[in-house]
């Protein structure tokens, strides 16, 4: 992070001149209160006090740096900037009263400026007025996360000559997509079609399942009874008669 090392140009939009191949994807409200000051959670003895900001300005979010610009410029502020990488820790802080805060850890670049602290970092806060401080803060994540891959795909890839504890390793900028992913979005224009459901057989009743009968099975013709007696009744019939007759008169002489 840096003091006063942008390169302001008030005649142009934006007001400042951009490094090579540098787009500005994010301008915020007006009023915008900058902070910059040594972690209150860092203490030391050699610890150096350092505090400079202003109450009122622009911020600027390019795909390499956070760039801040007061209204009023002074000796000890006339612009503020630092790279993407160089932050740490950012969230944004929303109070149930006041404006929305997004705050962050920085590491200060050599010259830049910015005593560099005994804890390494100092510590940097925007105090958004007017609101866009979660606007900001989505499209800065976005822009951060692509920033450390291709950062990542750089030093495995081994093809570097810059030294891996620089910040953008020496990646180009210029080839990083910083493009938002494209919605879901369904491949058929047609409508959603929903699956359908399982037939059900229907059940049969018992009395309906039941197997047929054997008359039914069977081919024969239809049962008749016969018009005729059966061969041999009559003397069947008569001999009965008779046995039952003389059992009658058996019985009879036996009787007192």
């Amino acid at each position: 992070m840096s003091i006063n090392w942008v390169m302001l140009s008030p005649s142009s939009t934006p007001p400042f001149t951009p490094l090579p191949n540098e787009q500005t994807l994010f301008t915020s409200p007006p009023r915008i209160a900058l902070a910059v000051t040594n972690p209150a959670h860092y203490p030391g003895k050699q610890q150096q006090k350092f505090s400079v900001g202003s109450s009122s300005g622009v911020l600027y979010l390019t795909n390499r740096r956070v760039i801040y610009i007061p209204d009023k410029s002074t000796p000890d502020l006339q612009s503020f900037s630092g790279p993407i990488l160089n932050l740490h820790d950012s969230h944004v802080t929303a109070p149930f009263f006041g404006p929305n805060v997004w705050q962050a850890l920085l590491q200060p670049v050599q010259a830049g400026g910015i005593p560099i602290p005994a804890g390494g970092v100092v510590e940097i806060k925007f105090t958004f007025k007017d609101g866009g401080a979660f606007d900001f803060h989505s499209t800065y994540e976005r822009v951060r996360e692509r920033l450390q891959q291709a950062v990542q795909v750089s030093r495995e890839a081994g093809g570097s000559s810059v030294p891996s504890g620089a910040a953008m390793n020496g990646v180009d900028v210029s080839n990083v997509n910083l493009d938002e992913l494209p919605a879901y979005k369904e491949t058929s224009d047609g409508p959603l079609i929903a699956p359908l459901a399982p037939q059900v057989v229907p059940q049969t009743p018992a009395a309906e399942s039941a197997p047929p009968t054997v008359l039914q099975q069977s081919n024969a013709p239809a049962f008749s009874p016969p018009s005729e007696p059966p061969p041999g009744y009559e003397e069947a019939s008569s001999t009965g008669l008779n046995e039952a007759a003389e059992w009658s008169e058996v019985a009879d002489e036996r009787k007192p």
